[in-house]
Formats: structure tokens, sequence, C-alpha cells
């Protein structure tokens, strides 16, 4: 029989590949396939459905398959996991492998798009800029801790501890001096370092259309804009702009049963990068709003005073997140560039 579903449980240098014929049975098993072998065996296949779970490479490896001319399909580890055929317990990489091919043809299963050789480029300037951002916020509270080590204790906030470091560093003796001294030139670089990265990120702002419609809503910059179209590309994976707020985790999380509903927090699901630059986008929409009197400004003052800061903050990130699909969905009139 023919295979039509194959599920590949990824690795990094032994892969495990399970694969059905039209009837469902085992055609194709093989739980240690070597790395420069897959896309041999893979390319003498008939064109077929493959399932992999979204980790890291599984996008490099669906555009390779697909030159084949196969269908490839990548899902949340955690949708996978009640599949797994390996009996009532136990795991192993021939189980995730078959657990994989049978998920990929659930009618209901939810799928992770797949990204671009471009889209993935542009998210590794995020990431990288995101971990220049993370080294200095870590070399300050070095320089935060050492210092209180001899009795100069400094508050948190990033400009004060540069400042006064710089200020005491001529009455630290010996190696103190050096120390602290090294520590504030890496600060100055990795300042340079995530101003050059807005750079960049700036530049790919002004090369994409969608990303330039995105910045005329209020609370979104180049970052937010570049990150979600890298990220979500159109959006046409999401049914909706509430469905969108739901994946990054801005809606509240239900505990509802026998017909009473109890919402709590937030539930912080999906991309914790793309929530936090839409909630600091937020946060300047609320700090904007004071000086305003369009609707939007209105609206999140009002809901500030009745629910607090942070809800109001909250509120005003899921409103951004449903705006930004209806433009990548559908080019909304509003948001077009006159």
């Amino acid at each position: 029989m023919t295979i039509v579903t194959v599920g590949i449980d990824l690795a990094k240098n032994v892969f495990a590949v399970h694969g059905v014929d039209e009837t469902g049975k085992p055609a194709l098993v093989r739980p240690s396939v070597a790395r420069g072998k897959l896309l041999e065996m893979i390319a003498k296949l008939p064109p077929c459905l493959i399932g992999m779970e979204a980790c890291s490479g599984a996008h490099h490896w669906a555009r390779e398959f697909e030159k084949f001319g196969h269908t490839a399909r990548l899902m949340a580890p955690k949708f996978v996991v009640p599949y797994r055929l390996s009996g009532k317990r136990g795991k192993n990489d021939a189980a995730d492998a078959a657990a994989i091919c049978e998920a990929v043809t659930r009618p209901n299963m939810r799928f992770v798009p797949i990204k671009s050789l471009e889209q993935q480029g542009h998210l590794l300037v995020h990431r990288a800029r995101q971990g220049f951002v993370e080294q200095r916020t870590a070399t300050i509270n070095r320089i935060r801790g050492l210092l209180s080590e001899f009795g100069v204790v400094l508050p948190q906030k990033a400009a004060v501890v540069r400042r006064e470091a710089l200020h005491r560093l001529e009455d630290l003796p010996g190696w103190i001096n050096t120390v602290i001294g090294d520590l504030l030139s890496e600060v100055s670089r990795l300042d340079e370092r995530v101003t050059q990265y807005d750079q960049h990120i700036a530049t790919l702002a002004k090369a994409d259309l969608a990303t330039q419609r995105l910045m005329q809503l209020p609370g979104v910059g180049p970052t937010t804009a570049t990150a979600l179209v890298s990220t979500i590309g159109n959006g046409h994976d999401f049914k909706s702009g509430r469905q969108l707020s739901a994946w990054l985790g801005l809606v509240p999380g239900q505990y509802s049963s026998g017909g009473k509903q109890r919402l709590g927090h937030i539930t912080k699901a999906g991309d914790p990068y793309l929530r936090s630059l839409l909630v600091l986008g937020a946060r300047a929409v609320l700090v904007a709003a004071k000086n305003k009197t369009d609707s939007v400004s209105k609206w999140a003052m009002s809901l500030a005073e009745r629910r607090g800061y942070w809800r109001a903050i909250v509120a005003i990130a899921a409103k951004n997140a449903r705006m930004c699909w209806a433009v990548l969905n559908r080019g909304d009139a509003f948001c077009l560039p006159t």
C-alpha cells in the first residue's frame, strides 16, 4: 500500500520516522535515521502528509520536505502528547513519531504556520537584539550586586546605576576599580549593539508595507510591527483577532463548571516576546491618553479608573492585537497609508 502519512520525531542527529498506508497500518517504521539520510529517504516517498512537532529546526525541515512535493504540517508538542502510542506507560522516539503520525490527521488539530526563510531571518534580528538587552540587564545587576558587597547600595533604575557607579569609580581601590570599570565598559558596548539592532529593525520596517500599516496603530512601533509580521505573517491562521489575543495569552483563564463562570488571571500562553511588546505599547498608549480627547483615549482612561491600571493595560494590549490582526488579515482601509 502507498504511504499517505508520515510522522517524524525531530532531533539533532538521530530521527525517528513512522509512516502509515491508506488503511492506517504501519508501512514505514524507522526508529533511528541518521541526519544525513533523512532527506534521501523522504525524497523517495510519494507525495504524502508529513507531521512534525514545532521545535528547533522544524521550519527548515518543513521547507525542505515541501520541495519534494510533500505537505508538511507543524504542531505544538502539547497537542501531540495525548496521541502517544507507547502503551499505558513510557516514552521513546519511536512512540513519539507514531503519535505525531496519528495527531497530524486529526480534523480539529491546530497547526503552526511554516515560516519562510525571510521571516526566520527577520526573527533572528529580534532574537539577537533581545539577547543583548538581557545581557545588558544582567551586567547592570552584576554591578549593583558587586558594589553592595562594599557598602555601595544603588537603586534598581539602570540610568542611576550607570551614573553612580561611574561617579564612584575613582574612589574604588585596586581590583574593585578594575572590575567595575570593565563592567561599565561592557554595558557601553552592549548599548551600541542594541542601538545597532534598533537600526536594523527600523530598516526592516521601512521595506515592508504590512509593517508600515501596523505602525499607524497607536502603541505599535517598528519593533512590535516587524515582530508580528515575522511571527504570524498575514494572520490567516487565526479565525479572528480574538483568537490571536487568546493565542498571545491576553485573555483570562477559565475555570468554569456547573454553569458558573470563573475567570482568573491572563493565561500568558503563546509568544511571551510578542505579548511583552504589546503590553509595553499599551503602557505608552495609556500615558499618552491623558492629553488626548479621541474615543480610544477616553475609553482607556475610563477603563483605568474603573478597573485599575494593569487591567486597563491588558485590555489595551488585547485590543491592539485584534486591530493588528484586522490590518494583516484584511488590510483595513483606515490603516492604509494615505
